[in-house]
């Protein structure tokens, strides 16, 4: 009878531990549903970062300069190759003149997609056209209808008779008007091609004189243009530049004023296969065949 109720004793302990141990178990498992999502701790910052609100106000890009002007008329986008000497001579302009009108912090160094300003600031940006004032000269007379026959045969009585003597000449005709010298006396070695010789390479013996096809201003000195070794630029007016290029010697300096005639460099053949002065005349950058404006041998 003892040993019975001993029995019965340790099955209920028995029974009673299993009931703890599953419970135990189950609260785990409860636990692990409850706290399945990662804790977040406000105070310390760990855990999962709160999303971060946009400012609609701020570019997702950096902008580079001048990107506000970018296919305006008088403004250029640096392209791929690109260099501020090769910009000025395409445009006509001093590469440190485009450097100025720009605010280049460093000149020596622009970047792809970045905007340049080509035109001076006393041109206007929206027509390319030079801003200067009327003369009574040029302006043009606006007829207005008379307020009555009388008036009429008044003004009619008192106007002068038509003048056959011509409109004065615009004034980009003057700036055409250049007393061109050739730079150098030898022979034409290969003339003038939009496409592969963009003036004329001009033949002789190295130490050759150079001259300034023009009065004009250095606006470049330099080897810094590949292709064209030892370079000298000068700009003769807002129209005309003209390049000399593989000098063995160069002989002026940058803002320089030079006269037509005089020595600016010796021939030689830096970065050529031969000894030869390459001669460029670009008008408003572009380039056009010096044969056309050098007088007649």
């Amino acid at each position: 009878m003892k040993g019975f109720r001993m029995y019965g004793l340790s099955s209920r302990l028995g029974s009673a531990l299993v009931v703890v141990v599953v419970g135990v178990l189950l609260g785990g498992c409860g636990s692990k549903v409850i706290n399945r999502a990662p804790v977040e701790d406000r105070g310390t910052g760990i855990g999962r970062p709160a999303p971060v609100a946009m400012d609609p106000t701020t570019p997702a890009v950096k902008q580079l300069p001048g990107f506000e002007n970018a296919g305006k008329p008088g403004y250029y986008t640096v392209k791929p190759g690109d260099t501020l000497i090769r910009i000025g001579l395409d445009h006509g302009q001093s590469s440190k003149d485009i450097a100025r009108w720009s605010a280049l912090d460093n000149p020596n160094r622009i970047e792809i997609g970045q905007v340049l300003r080509v035109m001076p600031p006393t041109v206007s940006a929206s027509n390319g056209v030079v801003t200067k004032p009327v003369t009574l000269a040029s302006a043009t007379p606006i007829a207005t209808a008379p307020a009555s026959a009388a008036s009429a045969d008044k003004h009619a009585s008192s106007a002068p008779p038509p003048s056959s003597t011509p409109a004065p000449a615009a004034t980009a005709t003057a700036e055409d008007e250049i007393g061109w010298i050739w730079p150098t006396n030898g022979a034409v070695l290969a003339g003038f091609d939009e496409v592969k010789n963009k003036g004329l390479d001009i033949g002789g013996a190295a130490g050759d004189p150079v001259l300034a096809a023009a009065d004009g201003r250095v606006v470049y000195v330099g080897a810094g243009l590949r292709g064209y070794g030892n370079l000298i630029i000068l700009k003769h007016n807002n129209t005309y530049l003209t390049a000399y290029a593989h000098n063995q010697t160069l002989l002026i300096k940058e803002d320089q004023s030079v006269r037509k005639g005089q020595k600016i460099a010796e021939m030689g053949s830096s970065d050529a296969d031969r000894v030869k002065l390459h001669f460029e005349v670009r008008r408003h950058g572009k380039p056009v065949d010096p044969a056309k404006y050098l007088p007649a041998r």
